[in-house]
C-alpha cells in the first residue's frame, strides 16, 4: 500500500487531518517503505548467440518474479510485498558486446542509475572483468550464472557474490554419472569453447576421469571460438578419430548449432555425446535434438527440479507467462533474487528497517542459505561469497506423446559430492581423488 501520484490538490482541514493519520499509520505498521523503491540492474545476454537459449529466458524469470514479489504473491518466507516493502525496481542490460563493454555498463548502472544491486552475467569472461569493478566501486554484486572457479578461488572479495554452483561440479557429475551407470569409456573426444569456461570445463572433466576412468585415453581436442556457429571442420576431426564418449560444455546458440549440424552426419549414433549445461536448448529443438544423450543442467534444474511447493509454484508462474517450461537459466536467476530478498530484508531488521548499504547486504548474503526451486542454496565457499547446490544428469528421450524431450535415467548428486570443500581449490580436490566427498551415490 502506497500514497503516490498526488500533483494538484486543494486540501480542506478534515482532509489533512485523515491524511496525516493514514500516514502515522502507515509508519507505523511499517508499510512507508513501500514508498522507497530497491532498484536492481539486471544483466543478460538480450542480443547475439546467447539470448534465445539463455539470455532472454533469464530474463523472463526476473521479469515474473520481480512482478510476484511486488504483488507479495510468492509463498513464505518470500511474501513480502516487494524487499521489505519496498517496491522492486529492474533496469534491464544486454550483455552482449564483450566484456570491455560490460565494464562500463556495470559503471553507468551504479552511477547514472544508481542501483543498489547488479544481478548479472553468464559469460565467464565478462564476470571475471566485472568483479574487480564491482569491488574497487564498493558496490553490491550477485553474479548469477558464469561457471569458471577462478573468480573467487583466485580472488577475493567483499562486495560480490555468486549465488550459484561454479562449473567444476557440472563436470565431476558428468563423469560420476557415467561411473555411476556403469558406461564403458576407453576413449573420449572433447569440444569445447575457447575461453575460461569451456578451458576450464575440459579441464575439470579430464582430470575426473583420470581418477574414475583411469586407463581412459584423450582423444581429439577440440576449442571452438565462442560464437563459431559453424563446426563441420571441428565434427569430421571428432569423427574421424572414433571414441567411446564425446564431452562438450558448449551453450546456448553455439551448443543449437553444433547438435543440428552433428545430429544428420551421424556423430550422436558413433558416440555417446555427454553435455555439461545442455538442458536449455531442449525446448527449442523438440525432436531435432537426438535421444540418448547424457546432459547436465549446471543444477537440479528444469526437468531435473526436485519436487517440492516452491518449485511447483515457480514451475507455474512461469510456464504460464512465457508459454514454455522454466530451464536452467531462470532457475539461476530466480535463486539470487530469491537470495537477495532474504538478505535484503534481513540487512533491514538488522538496521532499523531501513534501506541496507552495500556493506550491510553483504554482510547479510554472506554464509547465509535458502530454499529455491532447485533446492537449498548455501554460500559455504569463497570465504563465503561462493555458492554450492546440489545437481542432477539425465538422458534425452524424444516423447511423441508430449511433443516434447523429456529425460530418462536421472541421477542426483548431493553437494557435497560434486563440490570441493571450503578449504581446497576445484583443481587441487578432483586431483585429489575428490577428498572429503559425502553423499555420492
Amino acid at each position: 500500500m502506497a500514497i503516490q501520484g498526488i500533483r494538484k490538490a486543494t486540501w480542506s482541514r478534515k482532509a489533512v487531518g485523515t491524511a496525516v493519520t493514514l500516514a502515522a499509520a502507515l509508519c507505523a505498521s511499517g508499510a512507508a517503505h513501500s514508498q522507497e523503491t530497491f532498484k536492481v540492474g539486471i544483466v543478460s545476454f538480450l542480443s547475439g548467440q546467447a539470448a534465445e537459449s539463455f539470455g532472454i529466458p533469464a530474463v523472463n524469470g526476473a521479469k515474473v518474479l520481480v512482478d510476484a514479489f511486488n504483488k507479495g504473491a510468492a509463498p513464505a518466507p518470500y511474501n513480502k510485498t516487494g524487499f521489505g516493502g519496498m517496491k522492486l525496481e529492474a533496469v534491464y542490460v544486454d550483455e552482449n558486446g564483450g566484456a570491455t563493454k560490460q565494464v562500463q555498463e556495470l559503471r553507468n548502472l551504479y552511477d547514472r542509475e544508481k542501483v543498489d544491486a547488479v544481478v548479472g552475467y553468464v559469460g565467464s569472461g565478462d564476470c571475471l572483468a566485472v568483479a574487480p569493478v564491482a569491488e574497487e566501486m564498493k558496490k553490491f554484486l550477485i553474479l548469477y550464472d558464469c561457471g569458471t572457479p577462478r573468480i573467487f578461488e583466485d580472488g577475493k572479495y567483499n562486495y560480490v557474490f555468486r549465488t550459484a554452483s561454479h562449473a567444476a561440479m557440472d563436470n565431476v557429475a558428468l563423469a560420476r554419472y557415467l561411473k555411476g551407470k556403469d558406461i564403458k569409456v576407453g576413449t573420449f573426444n572433447m569440444i569445447n569453447q575457447d575461453y575460461a569456461w569451456g578451458q576450464d570445463s575440459k579441464k575439470d572433466f579430464v582430470w575426473s576421469m583420470e581418477k574414475l576412468y583411469p586407463n581412459a585415453k584423450a582423444g581429439e581436442d577440440q576449442l571452438p571460438k565462442f560464437g563459431a556457429g559453424q563446426y563441420g571442420t571441428e565434427i569430421s576431426a571428432l569423427m574421424s578419430k572414433q571414441a567411446d564418449i564425446t564431452h562438450s560444455s558448449l551453450w546456448g546458440g553455439d551448443l543449437q548449432a553444433f547438435i543440428l549440424q552433428a545430429g544428420p552426419r551421424g556423430l550422436f549414433k558413433r558416440s555417446q555425446v555427454i553435455l555439461s549445461a545442455g538442458d536449455h536448448v531442449l525446448p527449442g529443438l523438440g525432436e531435432k535434438m537426438p535421444d540418448g544423450v547424457i546432459l547436465g543442467a549446471r543444477g537440479a534444474y528444469g526437468l531435473m527440479a526436485p519436487k517440492s511447493a516452491l518449485n511447483d509454484w515457480w514451475w507455474d508462474i512461469y510456464s504460464k507467462a512465457n508459454n514454455v517450461y522454466p530451464v536452467q537459466a531462470p532457475y539461476r536467476m530466480v535463486q539470487s533474487l530469491l537470495g537477495l530478498k532474504l538478505a535484503v530484508e534481513k540487512a533491514m531488521a538488522a538496521n532499523g528497517g531501513k534501506k541496507p548499504n552495500s556493506e550491510q547486504l553483504a554482510a547479510a548474503l554472506r554464509n547465509s542459505e535458502w530454499d529455491s526451486p532447485a533446492g537449498k542454496i548455501r554460500m559455504n565457499l569463497g570465504g563465503g561469497h561462493q555458492a554450492t547446490q546440489e545437481t542432477a544428469i539425465g538422458r534425452t528421450r524424444y516423447d511423441a506423446a508430449k511433443k516434447m524431450v523429456v529425460l530418462d535415467d536421472i541421477m542426483r548428486f548431493p553437494a557435497e559430492c560434486v563440490n570441493p570443500p571450503a578449504n581446497m581449490k576445484s583443481e587441487d580436490w578432483i586431483k585429489s581423488g575428490f577428498a572429503g566427498a559425502k553423499g555420492c551415490p
